[in-house]
């Protein structure tokens, strides 16, 4: 059944890995590169079985794919995952295999932080493979991607606002915030720079306090959040959260966040467009991380970093274009934006060969 769930994807190539002796068992996905080489975080979760793991792999290096090619980045998409407990079930010898695994690639798939995986876990992959982003600023590297990601965020959360209001003034709206981690947080403290009322939720209730006394946000309950009077839902924890439970209790007029895989399925995405809610794509509106860490392949620099953060507002007005354009939800018009360009640049090239990245700027120091 692999190959026929490989063909209704269209994924390219997937490699199990196994190393018996480090506990490694992981699985890498290299969905499409027609655009260049898949990248796409490594992910360590406690998977139940090791389908979950597969399916989880594939649909996250297609959602890379599109989220890529929107960002406008020269780049294809791939994940990978590492069945394990991230808390209980690291070692150096576990990451160091897994970057033989991605070295063995040559530059097909290049791997960088998700989920369950930190800057200390990239070192010891970055022992034994070239092929990795997010690595620490020491050796010429990005470091953390989330103040790209909030800044990314509020650019798409401008382009809404624009769209839906006819303005930019983040400080006139308000707005509902789920989930205050890295990302949610910094995406909080930019809006509280710009004057925003701020409603805040998330299930760690220290974070929340931070929130408040910080950034003087106001906290409500994590089932409540979907019921707050704001002008804006910002999902920027679990992905899901728009749903046939929540959708009806929302008020917000946009929806834009930092979560992956905001709506729950298609069918929501319709009805989000029926009831007259502006929805920023989610992948279009948190491209800023993957920005950021693909300008690691030509040198870091993070002025150009911050500059080309500022695409995403164009890459959101674009969106919004085609709905209008094909008369369809801006979901839809998300996908026909990458399906596009990855169309109109596929009839120049051939898929992803011999032409590994340069990694120009890294440094090596004691590896």
């Amino acid at each position: 059944m692999i190959f026929e769930t490989l063909d209704t994807f269209g994924h390219e190539q997937v490699v199990f890995c196994h190393n018996k002796d480090a506990g490694l068992k992981a699985i890498i996905a290299i969905h499409n590169t027609v655009l260049g080489p898949a990248l796409g975080g490594l992910r360590m979760w406690p998977y139940k079985t090791e389908q979950d793991a597969l399916n989880d792999v594939l649909r996250l290096s297609r959602g890379m794919t599109y989220k890529n090619a929107v960002a406008g980045l020269n780049i294809g998409g791939g994940k990978a995952v590492i069945i394990g407990d991230p808390a209980a079930d690291k070692s150096e010898a576990l990451f160091r295999a897994f970057g033989k695994f991605v070295d063995s690639l040559g530059g097909r798939y290049i791997t960088a932080e998700d989920v369950g995986i930190d800057v200390n876990d990239m070192e010891y992959v970055y022992r034994e493979t070239e092929y990795v982003t997010g690595v620490h600023q020491v050796h010429g590297g990005s470091g953390d991607p989330s103040p790209f990601t909030a800044y990314g965020t509020l650019q798409g959360l401008m382009a809404a606002l624009n769209k839906r209001f006819g303005d930019e003034e983040v400080g006139k709206y308000s707005y509902a915030v789920q989930g205050l981690g890295h990302v949610g947080m910094e995406f909080v403290k930019l809006l509280k720079e710009r004057g925003a009322k701020i409603f805040v939720t998330d299930i760690n209730k220290g974070l929340v306090d931070k929130a408040v006394s910080e950034y003087g946000a106001e906290a409500v309950g994590l089932d409540e959040i979907y019921d707050v009077n704001a002008d804006v839902y910002s999902p920027c924890a679990l992905g899901g959260t728009i749903n046939e439970q929540t959708l009806p209790r929302l008020k917000a007029k946009i929806i834009c966040g930092a979560a992956n895989n905001q709506l729950a399925n298609n069918a929501i995405g319709d009805e989000v467009s029926k009831r007259g809610i502006l929805y920023a794509p989610d992948y279009a509106v948190n491209a800023g991380g993957v920005m950021n860490v693909a300008l690691e392949l030509d040198g870091y620099n993070r002025e150009r970093a911050m500059r080309m953060m500022r695409t995403i507002y164009h890459n959101l007005g674009r969106i919004f274009e085609i709905a209008e354009r094909d008369a369809i939800p801006t979901y839809k018009a998300a996908d026909r934006l990458a399906e596009e360009r990855i169309e109109a640049i596929g009839k120049l090239k051939l898929p992803m060969g011999r032409t590994a990245p340069s990694f120009r700027g890294r440094i090596r120091g004691g590896h």
